[in-house]
């Protein structure tokens, strides 16, 4: 049994994944002998109570890294792009949710119950993916196995702790204010999120996919192996707060049988299967917010794609989608023995 203890920092401490972090290494027992929590200067000498300790919040300096095993990194891509290198040119594995990396040839980027043995030889960088990818292939993954996939189409429904701590104030707000009969407060959104959905998650590209889009179909293709495979994104914000939710529609190169498929669900570590549709039982988002697995169900044949299976994700974005993910990327790289340091 491995006894040592790591060194741990993480970046982006006082934002919402941060404080996820916090609370995720603390409830699963992450053996670290040391926890420094990095921020902005503004956020710099904060103290936070930490499993009944005093934690005081340095600024994220490339010299705070120093001494460190891993960092956990829960900033924007510029940051993440200013202080991952430094991090890492110190001998700190950098755990990174951002998408500043996600695409480098040299950055594996690992959803550990897919492609933990792509963290071998990496460089100081991993890279976690988009929140809607991970939630995605919880579901998609077990069933390539088996079938081997061609192509997908993903349909997401993805809660407003996606774009952050405004956008959950904005949605109460305007809740709130149409109870009361008052004009919608609106900032965070083009158009209003409070009983409605918005077909927009990131900006457009000239070729009419969003950038949440083109995100699903490249960072898919790296994770599986597979650069060839055929998908197409539509990525919705819906009126929900915490967890995001993907319809799939899969065509797979054998045939396909929906008990199989639901086999292949239950056995696999990153999912759990709830899918009784005549008892109505099925994942939602309130179901599966902090859980540790995605639900999956719906479970049924395509009627429109050849070998073709339809089925529903539920999983929660601020933790497989996000915190969780790379926490369980550190914790599988320790069990397999991977070292931690970057390979020379």
């Amino acid at each position: 049994m491995n006894t040592k203890t790591y060194r741990v920092g993480i970046v982006g401490a006082t934002g919402a994944v941060g404080q996820e972090l916090i609370g995720l290494l603390v409830a699963r027992a992450f053996p670290f002998a040391e926890l420094r929590l990095m921020a902005s200067a503004r956020s710099a000498g904060r103290v936070v109570e930490v499993a009944g300790k005093n934690l005081t919040i340095v600024e994220a300096t490339p010299e705070a890294f120093a001494g460190l095993d891993l960092a956990f990194f829960a900033a924007e891509g510029a940051i993440a792009k200013a202080l991952a290198p430094e991090a890492a040119k110190r001998g700190c594995l950098v755990l990174d949710k951002s998408s500043a990396f996600r695409m480098a040839p040299d950055v594996p980027l690992v959803i550990p119950e897919i492609n933990l043995a792509a963290t071998r030889g990496h460089r100081g960088i991993i890279a976690s993916p988009n929140c809607s990818t991970a939630v995605a292939l919880m579901g998609l993954w077990p069933l390539h196995q088996l079938f081997g996939v061609k192509r997908a189409f993903f349909s997401t429904y993805q809660s407003v702790s996606g774009t952050g701590a405004d956008a959950i104030d904005e949605l109460e707000a305007q809740v709130q204010a149409y109870a009361k009969g008052e004009p919608l407060p609106r900032k965070v959104y083009p158009h209003q999120i409070a009983f409605n959905v918005i077909p927009q998650v990131d900006s457009f590209g000239a070729d009419g996919y969003t950038g949440e889009e083109t995100k699903m179909r490249e960072e898919s293709r790296k994770i599986m192996g597979l650069p060839a495979l055929k998908i197409s994104a539509t990525c919705v914000r819906v009126p929900v707060v915490r967890a995001h939710s993907v319809a799939v529609n899969a065509e797979f190169e054998r045939p396909v049988d929906v008990a199989g498929a639901r086999a292949a669900i239950a056995a696999f570590d990153g999912a759990e299967l709830v899918d009784a549709p005549a008892q109505q039982v099925y994942p939602t988002p309130l179901d599966f917010s902090r859980r540790v697995k995605c639900g999956v169900g719906r479970l049924r044949i395509d009627t429109a794609l050849e070998n073709g299976l339809s089925f529903w994700v539920a999983g929660d974005n601020l933790w497989k989608g996000a915190a969780l993910n790379s926490i369980q990327i550190a914790e599988a790289m320790i069990r397999a023995d991977i070292p931690l340091r970057p390979a020379v």
